[in-house]
Order: C-alpha cells, then structure tokens, then sequence
C-alpha cells in the first residue's frame, strides 16, 4: 500500500532533522565540498605515473552501488567522443577481452567490496594496468599496492555511506581522464561544479521553504507514485539512473528508470498500463483515516542541453502522450556548460528529491536492511 506524503514535514526544519537521525540531508549538502577536497587530496603525481603508461585501448571501472556509479559518471563525462571506451563492471569478472592493453580502475568506498576485490585481483593476473580508488589501509588499498605498476588514489569518506559520496568517488576519476586525454576536465570546471552543488544545496535545502524550494516539491509529488525516469543524452540518463538508485535506497520506493531513445521502445508501454492515467480511485479519500490509495504513474524527464535532437522530440512527445492519458509529468532540465557543470545541475536537485520523498512518507532515509541482512547471509 502507498505512503501518504505528509508535506508539513518539510516546512518545519525540526522535523526534518527528527525524521533523518542517519544524516542524509547533511550528506547531501556535502556535495560541493567533496569535490574540494577530492581535488585537494588526488596526488597529482600519481595521476602523471598512470599517464606516463600512455593512453589505454580501454578503461573499465569496477565497483558496485554507490561506489559503481563513479564509472557511469566517468563514461558520462567522456561521452560518445571518448576516443577509447568506457565501461562498468558490476560483478566478480572481467570481461575477457580485457588485458595488459586496458585500464581497470577498481572503486570501493570501503575499499572492502567483494565484488571489486574479485575483478581487482583478477586484473592483477592478466597483467592489466590497475588503479585503486578507496580507503587508505583497506584490502583493495594493499592488493593495489602489491601490484606491479599499480597506482591508488584514497578518498577518506569520513563515515558518509557509499551513495552519499559520489563526488568524492567521481572527481579523482575525472581527473584521471583529464591526465589520460580521454576528455577535457579543467579543475576550473571541476571547481564551478563545486560552486554549482553548494548553489543547489542552498535552494535545495532544509531551510529553503517548500513553496520555493523544487526538490520539496517534487519530493512530495513523486512520494507514493510509481516513477518512471527518463534521461536524454549520457548526462541525462545517469541522473535519471542516479535518481532511481536514490529513491530505492533513500525513500525504499520502487522506480523503472532508463536512456532515451530506448524507454520510447518499451517503457512508455506502461502508460496504457493499470498504473497509468484514469485512476477509478474514490475523489473523497481521506488519506489520513483511509490510506493512501493506489499508487500511479508520474513521469519524470531529465533533460540534457546535450541531447541529441530526435531524444528531444522524442522527450517532447513523450510528455504529450504521458499528460493525455492523465499522467502527471515533471522536467527537470540541466544548465548549460562544461559536460561536469550540466551534471551537477542535474545530480545537485535528484538527490535532494530523494530524501524529501523518503522523509514525506515517514521513511528514515539512511538504512539499508535488505542489503545488510543479505551481505550477512552470503557471508
């Protein structure tokens, strides 16, 4: 059964902090900074040693959850310009065609991730150049170490949980590629971006009052709803996935995400589906004494300045179909500038929406039981 979104929550920064005891919101205003001090703590001279090996046939970026998304930030950012491919591995294997010619760079923000460890060490037996980008003194720490010709890049997150670390995770990797020519990250841009998240955190944050502030917004519209996110250009779809991710783990809701043109090609189906327009709930509901009632589609886009012109008509028209078969559709559109800057445009309002969602159902954004219980279980 859906939650009912009780929006008085966030307009009244007690409750707020009442209702997030975990931090979340803190993390999310910490956006900004951990670019700072990402850019402050990557050792430039280990940027130029893994150059120095010249640019590789192929980067792969291994990590999960929180930890993964570095790599999709990365092959973002590069874009479809990227003279070498990009890719992420979330599993235990390498692909096979991966060898002494690629790049693997290994991402744990505990540096403990089991997975990331299995593919870290078998990029040590094929003789892949590795770089390692987690905890000082953790397990992926001494296998990189250990390694030939390995490099690695610690990141303190200082307790923040793996998906509140994002930039802290992402920004040694854009530097890298700026190291390696796969694509033009200036700090300047890296900077800006910083200057953008801590812009978006003061709209965006507790204080800022519902009836101005968009991520409260559309936090409260997109609480109990069946979401379906989609993204145009590599930039776009990453929020849109970001933004998935977040409100599975934040606000435990269920969310079908996905890239332009594809969704065009079998998701928008769903709007014709049960969960569509034309609910036959009863008008007079009183969500308090009855319940939410059942849950519908909303339609959120992600659109990137970027994105190619036939993804914009397509977008364009998926918001008319949507709105004619009485789904209520959200935009939210990226700034112009450097591919980093749209970025965080875009990832600087989504995570915010996600806790406001989570907090406005009664949720306490921070835990993640199902995955404790399960790493408990297959450990």
């Amino acid at each position: 059964m859906p939650r009912w979104a009780d929006d008085s929550l966030l307009d009244d920064t007690a409750a707020l902090e009442a209702a997030d005891p975990g931090g979340m919101l803190r993390a999310t205003a910490d956006a900004g900074a951990q670019v700072r001090r990402a850019l402050a703590a990557t050792d430039p001279h280990e940027l130029a040693a893994v150059a120095a090996d010249g640019r590789p046939r192929a980067v792969v970026v291994a990590g999960m959850g929180g930890s993964g998304i570095s790599g999709d930030v990365l092959a973002a950012v590069c874009g479809t310009g990227c003279p070498v491919p990009v890719s992420t591995v979330r599993g235990y294997t390498l692909p096979g065609w991966v060898g002494p010619l690629d790049l693997v760079i290994a991402v744990s923000c505990s540096g403990r991730t089991e997975e990331t460890l299995s593919v870290a060490a078998e990029a040590v037996k094929r003789g892949t150049r590795l770089v390692g980008v987690g905890a000082a003194g953790s397990p992926l720490h001494r296998l990189v170490d250990d390694a030939p010709g390995a490099a690695f890049l610690p990141v303190d997150a200082g307790g923040l949980m793996p998906r509140a670390s994002l930039w802290l995770l992402s920004t040694p990797l854009l530097l890298l590629a700026d190291a390696l020519g796969l694509a033009d990250v200036p700090r300047a841009a890296l900077e800006r971006a910083a200057d953008l998240l801590d812009e978006r955190a003061v709209e965006h944050g507790p204080v800022s009052p519902l009836a101005d502030n968009p991520a409260k917004l559309l936090g409260v519209s997109i609480a109990g709803s069946l979401p379906m996110v989609w993204g145009t250009s590599p930039l776009g779809a990453l929020a849109a996935y970001r933004l998935a991710c977040q409100l599975n783990e934040n606000a435990k809701m269920a969310v079908a995400s996905g890239p332009f043109p594809e969704v065009t090609h079998n998701q928008v189906v769903a709007l014709d589906g049960d969960a569509g327009g034309g609910s036959s709930d009863d008008i007079f509901r009183d969500p308090i004494e009855d319940g939410a009632g059942p849950a519908r589609l909303r339609l959120v886009l992600l659109r990137d300045p970027g994105e190619h012109v036939q993804d914009g008509r397509r977008a364009e028209i998926s918001r008319d179909l949507a709105e004619r078969r009485g789904v209520p559709v959200d935009v939210l559109a990226a700034d112009e500038g450097h591919p980093v800057v749209r970025l965080a445009s875009l990832l600087g309002i989504v995570d915010w929406v996600s806790v406001y969602a989570a907090i406005a159902q009664g949720v306490d954004p921070s835990p993640i039981g199902p995955i404790n219980e399960l790493k408990d279980r297959i450990t």
